[in-house]
Formats: C-alpha cells, structure tokens, sequence
C-alpha cells in the first residue's frame, strides 16, 4: 500500500510547489506578467513539464484560489463543530483567518487582482465556498450579538477580513509575532464596533 500512495503524495507535493511557486510571481508581476516558462524556472523544470500537472496558467490560478477558499471553509467549519462557546470558537477562527494573513499574503493579493482570470465555473465554485465561509462566521458571531441583524454581522464579516488581509501592504513593518495580538485586537474592536452601533 506505501508504494502506491508514494507517487501519488510526491506528485501532490509537486503539484504544492508550482502552485507555491506561481503565487509568489502573480503577486509579484501578475497574471498576465507570468508566463508558463517563469513558474517552469521558479520550480526548476522546463514550461512545457508543467503540462503534466496543469492544463495551462488558467487552471493553474483557479486551483491555486480554489484550494485556498476550500481550505479555509474546511477549516472555519472544523473550528465551529469542535467548539465549546462561541469566545472561544471566535477566538479559533480569528486564528484561521490571522494565520492566512500572515502566511500567504501573495494569495491574498492574487485573489484580489486574478479572480477575474479564472474560468467561470470555476470562479462561481470559489465565491460559493467564500460564502460559505463567511457564513460560518455569521453563526458564531449572531450567537454573541442575538439582537444584531445578520445583514449587519455579515458585512462586519467582510469588513474585518479586509482589515485582516491587509497584510500584503504592512508585510516587514513588523513581525508575524508581534502583528498576530495587534490583528487579533482590531479585529476584535471592529466586531464588537459593528455590534454596539447596530
């Protein structure tokens, strides 16, 4: 059974690297600045190889912000069926969302210059998971703020994602550790803002 799923780990670790490696220059030089040769050379293999793992640079960018958006939502969900109040399950996805912030401001800013790019249904398959997402966020935060309409919790939703993916513009100011309290705490004062002045 180990031989079997060997190739198939190491293809998917191959598969991680490119779309590593693509994000970093679409964030760099954008989409249409990147050619299949570039990503080819920033992974040490000839374009035409990459062939093998990605129909072309369009499948490539919407598996790169489908992965991430899925990821996410698999995460937030994890987070909110293993809670134990919604503090602490705030706290949890606070965590998720500062920790991406944190870790891949070049998909941050792929997504906000690239979606576009992507294929259509692919592109409706990443706004459904954003949505759902969101949403997960919106059950957590109605349970500490009942009276506070879900329109309004979801646009507070929004508004603190933008404050927290932010990074891509403060990235050297200042450390992973010493921006992860300071996200957390805006993000914090921004929720409990959208609540008190419903």
């Amino acid at each position: 059974m180990t031989t079997v799923r060997t190739p198939t780990r190491n293809r998917g670790n191959r598969r991680a690297e490119i779309l590593a490696a693509a994000a970093t220059l679409f964030a760099a030089r954008g989409f249409h600045g990147v050619s299949i040769e570039d990503i080819g050379a920033a992974v040490g293999v000839s374009g035409p190889a990459l062939y093998r793992h990605f129909s072309g640079k369009e499948a490539l960018l919407a598996e790169m912000l489908l992965d991430v958006s899925s990821r996410l939502r698999e995460s937030a969900a994890a987070v909110v069926t293993a809670r134990t109040g919604p503090e602490e399950t705030l706290d949890a996805l606070l965590d998720v969302q500062i920790t991406f912030a944190l870790e891949q401001p070049a998909l941050i800013t792929v997504h906000d210059r690239e979606l576009g790019n992507v294929p259509e249904p692919q592109r409706r398959q990443i706004r459904r998971l954003q949505r759902l997402y969101v949403e997960e966020w919106v059950t957590v935060l109605a349970e500490l703020h009942p009276g506070c309409p879900p329109p309004r919790l979801r646009a507070a939703t929004h508004a603190v994602f933008g404050l927290l993916n932010s990074t891509p513009h403060s990235a050297g100011e200042l450390s992973a550790r010493a921006m992860r309290p300071l996200l957390r705490a805006m993000a914090r004062a921004a929720i409990g803002a959208s609540a008190a002045t419903g």
